[in-house]
């Protein structure tokens, strides 16, 4: 499983990121890109020390800041079970026995 793939697979979904300065970020991924920078809507952000509170309608995240990512587990199920149908196709897709492999 790799983790842009379960990024990607988590677009739309709630999850809670973690900086690398001690913010949490509460929010719906938007959409990510393959340095994982993060777009977040409906946002709730929580200060180091877990004092304070905001409410952001929208906030982009630059990927080489964020130290954990929570994702929630129906969508790591998802990108398991993809995995397992993409490994049954190839497997199928090979022809049985025969002469086969590089044209001798």
């Amino acid at each position: 499983m790799f983790p842009l793939s379960l990024l990607q697979t988590a677009e739309n979904h709630p999850m809670l990121v973690e900086l690398k300065n001690g913010e949490t970020y509460n929010g719906h991924l938007q959409s990510c890109d393959r340095w994982m920078n993060l777009q977040l809507r409906e946002v709730t952000l929580t200060s180091r020390d877990g004092d304070q509170f905001w409410k952001i309608p929208e906030v982009f995240i630059r990927g080489n800041t964020i130290k954990y990512l929570r994702i929630p587990d129906e969508v790591i199920d998802i990108v398991k079970e993809e995995e397992v149908n993409k490994a049954a196709q190839n497997a199928a897709g090979r022809g049985a026995g025969g002469r086969g492999g590089r044209g001798r």
